[in-house]
């Protein structure tokens, strides 16, 4: 069955009249970790639930959606700390050059799988840097972060959960160095030891450390006295910092980043009887996830639960809700095809909802194109907050006027980079790859061999039938375009072990 790009009707293009809204409104971004398009309740594709949808019960995801905008073209990067970076810089990855993940060991080190014919160039193996300061060590993005212009606009800063901005020992391992007035739980790792508290850890005061190791998640004593899981305690030390705020009389910016839904993939007791009962057919790692899913929605309930116990909190507060990229594969993205380290649609289509209290409208749907790089220039508008001049170019666009019920430009073209090898290559998932998606097309070009892949999603979400061939005037304006964009930031590309050379851009050049 054909289904057309605008998947839903879009929403009126009248302007909402924002008059009424605070001009410092509070911002709470509840950023899921390895959360998969698919991996909820809501629908994000056509109005009938998927068989994933169908499997998972987010009722707060759908209470959030019904109440806001759901967007159903959004996207971020292949993996973690790439799209982390670009939230908090506004700079697409070809800029920043942050294209793989960070190592949670040590600093200056490539988080690069070996491959048999590539090598890859330098990027920036360290992460961001904030800038300005006096880092010592090279290999960093020196960018304004997000929080820091928040904080000068008269924000209290809040970071509740993982960072991953950088390697250990660098400034941006503790994101009170980027402007977070509060940092909880954020470090330099990527993936926590473990979501169940260590009981023969005990600290004096009574809590508990998730881990031993070296990705172990600590701070949060305060918070899992009863033992509680790594999400549940999050939850609770974002609430205390809610009412710290709250009682500051200040607005306050929230970055809840949970670390959910990543691996490794352990069961949240909390829901595993109900699961046990609603959900007889799940067994192994899929009941185990489906918990772990749970758990994130009850985390975004409990958050909105305490806005809507004072009504003018509620009323003064946006609420947005993204993925940091797609899931991974062996949990299934389908209809996307592929997961977490690839460019297709299963990699890097995300869940987004956006709640502004007087500007969206209740259970719309938006189809506006819209990247992780947009986040940047979009909180800045709401808080009215000044980028001024930033260190960085802002590649990312507003889309306020989205929020607002504006008509926006369905053939924007959003550019994806990952010149790296992860390791995993499951069906071209973490081979190396760069994509441009604009309007109805996407291609999907690889660096290994030099293969490029057009699909036309309006009739093929699931990226099944490559059409480079039948439409070869349509792939070759894309990758001229892609290459564009990617020359003009001086964009990283593999390097062919035989020849000591770049491998060819998109469009064939070199």
């Amino acid at each position: 069955m054909k289904i057309p790009v605008a998947l839903l009707p879009f929403f009126s293009a009248a302007a909402l009249c924002a008059a009424g809204t605070p001009e410092k409104p509070n911002i709470v971004l509840f950023l899921v970790d390895d959360m998969g398009w698919q991996d909820t309740s809501v629908p994000f594709y056509g109005n009938e639930k998927s068989e994933l949808n169908k499997r998972y019960k987010t009722p707060n995801m759908e209470r959030l959606a019904a109440k806001g905008v759901k967007f159903v073209r959004a996207y971020a990067c292949p993996v973690s700390s790439p799209t982390r970076v670009s939230l908090i810089t506004g700079a697409n990855a070809a800029q920043h050059k942050v294209t793989n993940w960070t190592s949670n060991v040590r600093s200056d080190v490539s988080t690069d799988a070996r491959h048999r014919t590539l090598d890859f160039e330098q990027w920036n193996i360290n992460g961001m840097s904030p800038s300005g300061s006096k880092e010592k060590i090279k290999n960093v993005f020196p960018a304004t972060p997000l929080p820091e212009l928040l904080r000068k606009g008269g924000y209290h800063t809040i970071h509740v959960g993982k960072a991953h901005f950088g390697t250990p020992k660098t400034l941006a391992s503790d994101p009170r160095n980027l402007g977070f007035d509060v940092n909880i739980a954020g470090s330099a790792i990527g993936g926590p030891e473990t979501y169940l508290v260590n009981k023969k850890q005990a600290l004096a005061d009574g809590g508990y450390n998730y881990g031993v190791g070296g990705n172990r998640v600590l701070g949060l004593s305060a918070y899992n006295k009863d033992g509680c899981c790594l999400t549940e305690a999050l939850t609770r030390a974002a609430l205390a910092e809610i009412d710290a705020a709250v009682a500051s009389d200040k607005p306050f910016f929230l970055y809840m980043s949970q670390y959910a839904v990543h691996a490794p993939y352990s069961a949240d007791r909390a829901f595993d009887d109900r699961f046990e009962t609603d959900y007889p057919a799940l067994k192994g790692q899929a009941k185990t996830y489906a918990t772990m899913i749970a758990g994130m929605d009850k985390s975004l309930g409990d958050i909105l639960d305490r806005l809507e116990r004072d009504p003018e909190l509620e009323k003064n507060t946006v609420v947005i809700f993204m993925s940091d990229n797609g899931g991974h594969h062996s949990n299934g993205n389908a209809p996307g095809r592929g997961g977490k380290g690839s460019c297709f649609e299963g990699g890097i289509h995300e869940p987004m909802i956006a709640y502004w209290p007087g500007v969206t409208r209740a259970g719309t749907v938006c189809d506006a194109p819209v990247v992780i790089e947009d986040f940047f220039p979009t909180i800045l508008e709401i808080a009215g907050a000044d980028a001024g001049k930033t260190a960085q170019r802002i590649d990312g666009e507003s889309f306020v006027p989205a929020l607002r019920g504006e008509k926006a430009d369905a053939n924007r073209p959003l550019f994806f980079h990952y010149p790296n090898f992860w390791g995993e290559n499951n069906g071209r998932i973490g081979a190396p790859q760069s994509a441009i998606l604009m309007g109805k097309w996407k291609l999907v070009h690889f660096y290994d061999d030099g293969k490029t892949m057009l699909f036309d999603l309006s009739e093929d979400i699931g990226e099944t039938r490559d059409l480079s061939e039948e439409k070869p005037g349509e792939a070759r304006k894309l990758a001229r375009t892609l290459t564009k964009f990617l020359k003009k930031n001086d964009a990283t590309r593999p390097i062919v072990k035989a020849t000591g050379k770049p491998c060819p851009w998109p469009d064939g050049s070199k």
